[in-house]
């Protein structure tokens, strides 16, 4: 298949990029043997835009766009977080292709309004749309031209290449990690200050982004996820059927023992002893301290979590998912994500 996917790319980043679901997308679709064309809106629109202002380049990219649909004529287009390019140009892409399938993947959360919009929005045009929370609370955009899916937060194992669940203790400085400077749509950060009152004397919590830490990125990230034996995996909200942000991938696929709240039901969807679930804070400190003392179990959970994510939840997997849904090829795997949904998106 040709495949032509619209997501930004971190071009203007040069290297120090964030681990980036679309760029595991992009690899999945290239392993399986898919040729796939990469379409960054966000820079295409600043290169082309008077004085490097991106905004001002809104137009020109999708110019770019269907003159670059036109020379490589895809068989299936993905349109991912890329709000530079409108249904106008969408729609112009299918006049243009007919035989072209288009989607939409969209890997934030709906507890956001103007994604649940955002959502909505590609949803009036595309033949369906992917959403990283579960296939049960995604009924809201039904009845509109997309079939509806669900899809998760894959690992790559280029990019997740560490296992941390073969290395003891002492082979790893950081005991407990939380990464995160986002504030919009969250109080987490005032649970996380409360639980280093509790944990900081027993153990090296780093929680870069806040509390005075500064962020990391790039390479950075990776050292520190390479040196990390056990993460936190706090949503901005929790409590949405099988959502997580992207760190649940990150730290599972890595060998990092996850702690994850019980709402979004994950126990349903990953085998048992491979992630710490917690119902409230003093559950959480208490199953922290005792992980960090067991450190042959704490290897063991993370050891049965990354390789699940590693054989089931991988970027091959995922990438095949979207592009069979995408075109109502009967599914080739048993998808442990999709097992409560139908071909043509609907629910079991």
């Amino acid at each position: 298949m040709r495949v032509l996917h619209i997501a930004y790319q971190q071009l203007r980043r040069y290297g120090k990029t964030r681990v980036s679901w679309a760029q595991k997308l992009t690899f999945g679709l290239i392993k399986n043997d898919h040729f796939t064309q990469v379409f960054s809106d966000r820079d295409v629109a600043a290169f082309e835009a008077p004085l490097g202002i991106r905004d001002l380049g809104k137009k020109a990219a999708n110019k770019r766009l269907l003159e670059t649909v036109a020379a490589f004529e895809p068989d299936l287009v993905i349109a991912g977080h890329c709000d530079m390019i409108s249904n106008e140009t969408l729609l112009e892409i299918r006049k243009l292709m007919p035989a072209c399938k288009i989607v939409h993947c969209n890997n934030d959360p709906l507890f956001v309004p103007s994604n649940v919009e955002r959502i909505k929005y590609r949803a009036d045009v595309c033949d369906a749309v992917f959403v990283s929370t579960g296939r049960k609370e995604l009924n809201i955009f039904e009845g509109r031209k997309a079939r509806v899916y669900h899809m998760p937060n894959p690992v790559d194992p280029s990019i997740e290449s560490f296992d941390n669940s073969v290395k003891r203790s002492d082979e790893l400085p950081i005991d407990l990690l939380f990464c995160s400077n986002s504030t919009n749509f969250t109080k987490r950060l005032e649970m996380v200050g409360r639980m280093k009152e509790v944990l900081d004397p027993h153990m090296t919590f780093k929680t870069y982004g806040s509390f005075g830490e500064d962020p990391v990125w790039g390479r950075d990230y990776d050292r520190a996820l390479e040196n990390t034996k056990m993460g936190l995996n706090f949503n901005r909200q929790e409590g949405f059927y099988w959502y997580s942000s992207a760190r649940m991938a990150q730290l599972a696929g890595n060998g990092i023992l996850q702690f994850t709240h019980e709402s979004p039901r994950f126990d349903e969807l990953l085998p048992k002893e491979s992630a710490v679930y917690f119902k409230d804070e003093d559950d959480l400190n208490k199953k922290i301290l005792e992980f960090h003392a067991d450190d042959e179990k704490r290897m063991q959970w993370a050891a049965n979590a990354r390789a699940f994510f590693q054989d089931e939840m991988s970027s091959k997997l995922n990438s095949q998912y979207i592009l069979e849904a995408s075109l109502e090829i009967p599914f080739s795997h048993d998808y442990v994500w999709a097992r409560d949904i139908n071909l043509d998106g609907s629910m079991k």
